[in-house]
This record gives C-alpha cells, sequence and structure tokens, in this order.
C-alpha cells in the first residue's frame, strides 16, 4: 500500500500558533538577563531539532554571552540509542558542549543530577560581567510550551532542598504566563532559578514542524484541532512504517485515511454522540473527535512504542 510522503496541512484557518502573553514573555526575560550567570534551555527529547526557538539564540543566549546548557526533557519517551544520536549531532552541527537528557518524573535520574554540577562548573569558569561580585548564582530557565520547565524546577528544589513543589506544573501548554521572582534551588553554592513562561517563535517555519510540536503537546490540542493532530500522526506512523496502530484501534490493515481510522477506533471504544440532520431527525453517529484524542493519547502513552519524531533527521 502506498502512502503520504510529504505532509500538507489541510486547515480552513490558519493556525495561531503564537498567543500575545509570549511577545510580553520574551520582553520581561531580556530585561532579566543582567541578573542571570547561566541560561538552560529546556526542549521535549521527542523533537530534539524542531521547534526550538530560534529567538532565544538572537534575543537571549546569543547577545547575552551567557553560558548555555539544552536539557532535552521526557527522555523516557525515545530510546537510548537515539539519545546517543541526537547528542552527537547537536554537538557537531550546533557546536553545543553541553547537552543533558532529563527525566523529571526520576530524582534518580542521571541528567537530573548532573544538571546543577554542571551549571555551577561553567558559570565558575565564565566572565560574569555585572555579577562578578555577586554570591548567588541565577539561572534562567527558558523553552516552548509544556516541556517541563516548572517540573524541572521543582524536581530540583526537591532534590537540594527537601522543599515542596513551588512552580505550577500541568500537562497543558501555556500554565506559566510571566517571568517569575527567583526561586531558591541550592544553599551552597546559593543558586536561584526563574521559571519563565513557554515561548514559540511567531512563525512556525512549515506546518510539519508545528504538527510535531502540537503532537508532543507543546500547544493546547484543541487550539490546532485534534483531528488534524490525529492525521499528523497517522501520517508520520505510516511514513516511518511505524503500524502498531492498526491492531491498537481495531483495524484489519494500514490505512492513510484518517477518517476510517477514526471511525474504526470510536467503534472499537463505543463513543457515540447525537448528530442533527438537515431535516432535524437525531442520529447516533461514531464520536470522531473522542477518538482523535483517544488516538494520540496512545501516542503519548508510547503504546506505539518508544518514538522520536526528529528520527528523519538525524539520518
Amino acid at each position: 500500500m502506498s502512502f503520504r510522503q510529504s505532509y500538507k496541512l489541510v486547515s480552513k484557518q490558519p493556525i495561531r500558533w503564537f498567543p500575545g502573553h509570549m511577545g510580553k514573555g520574551i520582553r520581561q526575560m531580556q530585561q532579566k538577563l543582567k541578573a542571570v550567570d547561566c541560561i538552560v534551555e529546556v526542549h521535549d527529547a521527542r523533537i530534539p531539532f524542531s521547534g526550538r526557538n530560534p529567538d532565544f539564540q538572537h534575543t537571549l543566549i546569543g547577545e547575552s554571552v551567557k553560558p548555555h546548557i539544552l536539557v532535552l526533557n521526557k527522555k523516557d519517551l525515545i530510546s537510548i540509542k537515539d539519545q546517543a544520536n541526537i547528542k552527537e549531532i547537536l554537538q557537531e552541527n550546533e557546536r553545543l558542549k553541553h547537552v543533558l537528557f532529563t527525566n523529571c518524573k526520576n530524582q534518580q535520574c542521571s541528567g537530573i543530577k548532573r544538571l546543577l554540577p554542571l551549571a555551577n562548573e561553567i558559570i565558575l569558569n565564565s566572565a560574569r560581567y555585572n555579577r562578578e561580585g555577586e554570591k548567588d548564582f541565577c539561572v534562567m530557565i527558558i523553552g516552548v510550551p509544556n516541556v517541563g520547565k516548572s517540573s524541572l524546577i521543582n524536581v530540583l528544589r526537591n532534590r537540594y532542598l527537601r522543599k515542596k513543589s513551588v512552580a505550577h506544573v500541568g500537562g497543558i501548554a501555556g500554565i506559566t504566563r510571566s517571568v517569575m521572582e527567583k526561586i531558591k534551588i541550592n544553599e551552597n553554592p546559593l543558586m536561584y532559578m526563574i521559571d519563565t513562561p513557554g515561548i514559540l517563535e511567531p512563525k512556525i517555519k512549515n506546518d510539519e514542524m508545528g504538527m510535531k510540536l502540537a503532537l508532543a503537546g507543546c500547544l493546547p490540542d484543541h487550539l490546532v484541532g485534534e483531528d488534524l493532530i490525529a492525521d499528523y500522526l497517522l501520517y508520520w506512523l505510516n511514513k516511518n512504517s511505524r503500524f502498531d496502530y492498526v491492531t491498537e484501534v481495531g483495524l484489519e490493515k494500514p490505512t492513510d485515511n484518517i477518517s476510517e481510522l477514526l471511525v474504526t477506533y470510536a467503534n472499537k471504544l463505543s463513543v457515540r454522540r447525537k448528530l442533527k440532520r438537515n431535516d432535524g431527525q437525531i442520529v447516533i453517529v461514531p464520536d470522531v473527535l473522542q477518538s482523535a484524542r483517544e488516538f494520540i493519547k496512545l501516542f503519548r502513552q508510547t503504546k506505539f512504542g518508544l518514538i522520536n519524531l526528529d528520527s528523519q533527521l538525524q539520518t
């Protein structure tokens, strides 16, 4: 069976990727830079090359010449082999010296254990300019929405200070809306972190990058459309010969037709909704919106295996 070889977003209206609070967030972050010694950029390990905001490079990391650590979070959702390949490519192509993989749900994660000592080390070895006489170290956490920035702060605070969570978290993009005050992370050396709102680049370069961000949960599903995200997931699985979905949703064989998949899966889940026809009659039909949500959830819960959505960019 032949499948789509390229992806084109079919949508009645353009997707608004960049809510207003994001522009304000970038400006707030720039104003705080003078009080920062190091920048930790957090991104989703399933999309290591897609959607990292180039504005960060120009307006925050590049201009400020601050030490920079890239943390690829949710490492439990991709393979160890992928992690090694990703790190090698980032160090070679982007000259990124400091790349860590983390899982904020695991306090014993090696990346979590390494982060503070690494930040401490590179701050001590850097020119602190206007912060040279300061006793405390200050780290700014940046990244696109819903990649685990607040979770990272909470797990570090819990690990080093045995304190409860202070940064608000949620599995929905856009929980942190403004640049917060400094949050203490460690006593010795005295270290603070600044949590920031997730910032997407104002213009997503192409449809596929936008859909990868959406599938990883960096945008609220309903803003993009669950049916569109489900269709991109189906396209990606077929293109990468990942056919685990077939039995999972109750199909007999792979399909490139998202409507067929969603109706079949809705029937398997026994989810229905009422529909009023033009003649006024009420009919019961498969609830394809609910089955789209459940199909996306299968991916996010790794029911199709460990998936690096940028795997084709590694070749």
